[in-house]
């Protein structure tokens, strides 16, 4: 419904409510209205017209799907769960309404540079070309990957993850929590990615320049099980953007705020967020499926 003065409804709500108020105190509303810029058709409509909420119905499903991470959920994974679970006709820019309204507030991915981990100890085994030359574009599962380590500073020290992220399905493959930067880190997570591997995938393995991954023992895991190896060049952290970009992801959500008194708790809850993001996180580049569906979609079409 249209207001009186012919604009979209309830407008002034807000300044009609704050000059219902201050009248209330002695006020004359006239002089307020004046203040305000605002005309008493459009006072009296606004008041006797409150403004109801965004789709209500949707709220209680908002608030879970919100509540899911520690640092909150953006409004285009909540929308994008009630389309695909819900089976909810809800635009993007309507969950950011309702999440407004209901004073929900995801924080906004910083700028900051949140890989502080340095490996680098100059050539010290193989190096190897950067065969992706930053072409981080895959349009299926097992193509191209790439690795690194981040580093989290808690109260009872410090804690390394190691990982393995698909640039196709956007899937967390492998990984490794440890106390330690070390080459055993490397072989678990190696391990573990050898075994997730389909029959006859050759994918591209990214990384930078760092000890670990010039070690003779990784490099031979690689060859061995059909990877072929790509190094970023050394000192260009934006040869390796598509893995620092999950790094600031996976800090903002999970990390940012918290703080652990012991490594086995620690490891715990981010294994449980990697989980979240492999069966539970859309993702829009994914048109709306998590890394799991899109890579089981994609093989399943393949075969």
């Amino acid at each position: 419904m249209d207001s009186p003065e012919g604009g979209a409804a309830l407008p002034n709500r807000e300044k009609a409510l704050a000059v219902a108020e201050l009248s209330g105190q002695g006020h004359r509303t006239s002089d307020l209205l004046e203040a305000a810029g605002l005309a008493r058709s459009s006072y009296h409509y606004a008041l006797a017209h409150p403004k109801a909420p965004t789709r209500p119905e949707l709220r209680p499903r908002v608030a879970e799907i919100f509540g899911r991470l520690p640092n909150g959920v953006g409004h285009r994974q909540i929308a994008m769960e009630l389309r695909a679970v819900d089976g909810a006709r809800v635009a993007d820019k309507t969950v950011l309404k309702m999440m407004n309204e209901m004073g929900l507030r995801c924080g906004i991915r910083r700028e900051t540079d949140y890989h502080r981990y340095n490996s680098y100890k100059g050539v010290v085994g193989k190096t190897f070309e950067n065969v992706l030359g930053r072409d981080f574009a895959a349009d299926g599962p097992w193509q191209k990957m790439g690795t690194d380590v981040t580093e989290f500073k808690l109260s009872f020290g410090r804690a390394y993850l190691a990982p393995v992220y698909d640039f196709g399905s956007k899937e967390i493959v492998a990984w490794s929590v440890s106390e330690r930067p070390d080459l055993a880190q490397q072989e678990e997570m190696l391990k573990m990615l050898v075994e997730a591997k389909p029959e006859g995938a050759s994918p591209i393995l990214h990384s930078d320049m760092g000890w670990q991954y010039q070690h003779a023992a990784y490099v031979g895991a690689l060859s061995d099980n059909g990877f072929t190896q790509s190094m970023s060049r050394k000192g260009n952290c934006l040869d390796n953007g598509a893995t620092e970009q999950v790094f600031g992801h996976l800090k903002d959500e999970f990390f940012r705020g918290r703080d652990w008194s012991d490594f086995e708790s620690f490891k715990a809850d981010l294994e449980a967020y990697i989980d979240h993001w492999n069966h539970v996180r859309r993702q829009v580049k994914l048109k709306g499926l998590t890394p799991v569906e899109f890579r089981e979609q994609a093989l399943r079409a393949a075969a």
